[in-house]
């Protein structure tokens, strides 16, 4: 599961501002946000760059971030 809404709250980033540093539509990120699009593998690393994060960084599980399994 993507973490992109996470990471861009997290940030302070606004839906409509990470869509326009990421050269996508804001309705294509609210899709992906909300799991009812896939993006493509150039999307997520306009993403990632847009949010200033390693790729990997938009696929890490819960518990991985707080320590468990």
């Amino acid at each position: 599961m993507l973490r992109i809404r996470e990471l861009r709250e997290r940030k302070g980033v606004s839906l409509r501002e990470l869509a326009r540093r990421a050269h996508i539509g804001a309705a294509t990120l609210s899709r992906i946000e909300s799991g009812k699009a896939n993006p493509r593998l150039s999307t997520l690393l306009h993403l990632a760059g847009a949010l200033g994060v390693f790729v990997g960084h938009l696929f890490e599980k819960q518990a991985r971030r707080q320590g468990g399994n």
